[in-house]
């Protein structure tokens, strides 16, 4: 019998084990940061977090659509679901009175979301500008610029820029080849290859600073975009997400661009942005950023053709 139940708990114990697998270490943390803000609430007003029923979270809901957007309502619903889940209770997230509360908060708020400003080309020739001009060590210039230019020219997102390693790039007559082995939309680890051509311009070349940059840290190994310790000395541990959005935001303030409504998805919606007005289609920009739907390619697309299709260049005043 002890035997029968050991057998059970170590079942049970890999099944959440598995459960929480399936999703990647980022979403995880967000999962439980999302939760412990329901947690606060249901405390303040003496409701239980877990396990939970609909009518508190639309409650919940309710309480948070004063201050923040339909899209972070949405995801602490998910949140809240998804915690439920990997803790063995059951929540019905798709209960009417959660469903029909949302639908009356975005009535009210409207649905339209503002994001963060694509880094355009003008932006990004400021950019590599200034840092060229820096008086700083070239290590820190080459290694932040060539950041930039191959964050932008690969539409990654920033964790998966810095994710890269030295083994996941090949240089090739064309340009580099770089292997993304994971993202936000392959949790399975399929893998993604994406090809940047060598520029006409080489101050603006992804691929000539990727090789420059190479040539001056000597990495040979390991991730490509690496923190610095004290005196500009050039460590193997890798960037963090965070370190993106600073070196971003630092490099849009010195080129005397306004930096807050700027965000480390900059470089990706603004390699969309351009690519759309240059007459990419949705498919080859699909396939360079990773996007499995086109929804939100459509909407890069829509956005940098406003002014393009616009009825009004047809009036002659």
């Amino acid at each position: 019998m002890n035997e029968l139940v050991t057998d059970l708990k170590k079942l049970h114990d890999d099944t959440l084990s598995n459960l929480k697998s399936s999703k990647a270490n980022n979403t995880l943390r967000a999962y439980k940061s999302d939760f412990r803000d329901f947690g606060v609430f249901c405390t303040k007003h003496g409701f239980n977090s877990m396990p939970t029923e609909p009518k508190i979270v639309s409650l919940y809901l309710t309480h948070l659509s004063a201050s923040s957007k339909i899209s972070t309502l949405r995801r602490r619903l998910v949140s809240i679901g998804m915690v439920h889940k990997l803790k063995g209770h059951y929540l019905d997230t798709k209960h009417p009175i959660i469903i029909e509360n949302l639908m009356g908060i975005r009535r009210k708020k409207g649905s339209i979301q503002i994001g963060k400003k694509p880094i355009l080309i003008s932006h990004l020739k400021q950019i590599i500008n200034v840092i060229d001009e820096q008086k700083i060590e070239k290590i820190k210039k080459l290694r932040n610029r060539t950041l930039i230019l191959i964050g932008f020219s690969g539409g990654f997102r920033r964790t998966e820029l810095i994710s890269i390693d030295y083994e996941d790039v090949n240089f090739v007559e064309e340009g580099v080849k770089i292997n993304l082995k994971r993202s936000k939309t392959d949790q399975f680890g399929e893998g993604l290859i994406k090809g940047l051509p060598y520029f006409t311009n080489e101050r603006y070349c992804p691929v000539t600073s990727l090789r420059n940059w190479f040539n001056l840290s000597k990495i040979k190994t390991g991730p490509i975009f690496r923190r610095f310790a004290k005196g500009s000395i050039l460590t193997n541990h890798r960037l963090t997400d965070q370190s993106v959005v600073l070196i971003i935001k630092n490099c849009l303030s010195l080129a005397g661009i306004e930096n807050q409504n700027f965000s480390g998805h900059s470089l990706r919606s603004g390699f969309a942005t351009v690519a759309a007005a240059s007459g990419a289609d949705e498919r080859s920009i699909m396939a360079m950023t990773g996007h499995k739907t086109t929804q939100m390619v459509r909407r890069y697309i829509k956005e940098a053709n406003i002014f393009k299709n616009n009825a009004l260049n047809k009036i002659k005043l």
